[in-house]
């Protein structure tokens, strides 16, 4: 097998959370480019039309998987749904996740459980659902979507809840790689700083300070991740699993 070879993913199956915009739909589109078949799984209904005719026009297929991440019954229902459409799963990255920024000593309950159950308690349920199709076939790649933010406290920006959330998918993906190892099914994170999505652009009075502290002096466009990505779910990667990749421009480096 050549070099080249190992990025291949012609054939393969891949279920990506959060598909229908931002980092997901970049992940989508960038393991579609590389010859897999996509599930997209996402709860914005009005935007995963697009983002199918986007992958298809790649000459691959793709399903839509209406879900909430937090829902356990759905989860299994999107998984079913890739199964009955492509006949198994090789690939599953997880990018849903949101943020709400609130102080500490104000922060709600609610607040708290929204950030906490997506970001971190739907990764978990994909990862397990996941895993029981993996583990009867011998092989599987898992690449969580984490954030920096699970090894520094962002400023000036109150985050207390995603950045918990954060550090817990690292920790996760840490331990379902040595959970999982001897099925051959690798589980690795990758964890972006700030990066040009629908969701950070709706602060751009933010821009300018969040890029001072940034080695590179500027946020990541979402292409900057796939090289990552696709090292992480091919079989480039064969011998890395556990692992967290930091792709922030040397922010947690200062």
């Amino acid at each position: 097998m050549g070099l080249r070879d190992l990025f291949e993913l012609k054939g393969r199956i891949a279920l990506v959370t959060g598909g229908a915009r931002g980092i997901g739909k970049a992940c989508a589109c960038a393991l579609a480019e590389m010859g897999a078949n996509v599930a997209l799984l996402d709860i914005l209904e009005e935007s995963l039309p697009e983002a199918v005719g986007d992958i298809e026009a790649l000459g691959v297929r793709a399903i839509p998987c209406l879900c909430d991440v937090t829902a356990e019954a759905e989860v299994q229902a999107a998984c079913r749904a890739t199964v009955e459409a492509f006949g198994r799963l090789d690939i599953l990255v997880n990018s849903a996740g949101v943020c709400r920024w609130a102080k500490g000593e104000e922060m709600t309950e609610e607040q708290w459980d929204w950030v906490v159950d997506i970001d971190l308690k739907g990764t978990f349920l994909c990862c397990r659902e996941a895993a029981k199709l993996m583990i009867p076939q011998g092989s599987g790649a898992i690449v969580n979507i984490a954030s920096m933010s699970g090894q520094v406290a962002n400023v000036p920006q109150c985050q207390a809840a995603y950045n918990a959330a954060k550090a817990g998918v690292i920790q996760l993906t840490r331990s379902l790689a040595v959970e999982w190892a001897p099925h051959n099914i690798r589980v690795n994170a990758i964890s972006p700083g700030y990066t040009a999505t629908e969701m950070t652009m709706t602060v751009p009075e933010y821009h300018a300070g969040w890029e001072a502290l940034i080695p590179m002096r500027r946020m990541a466009r979402t292409d900057e991740l796939l090289g990552a990505l696709i090292y992480l779910a091919s079989d480039a990667s064969t011998y890395t699993t556990g692992h967290d990749l930091v792709v922030d421009g040397a922010y947690t480096c200062v």
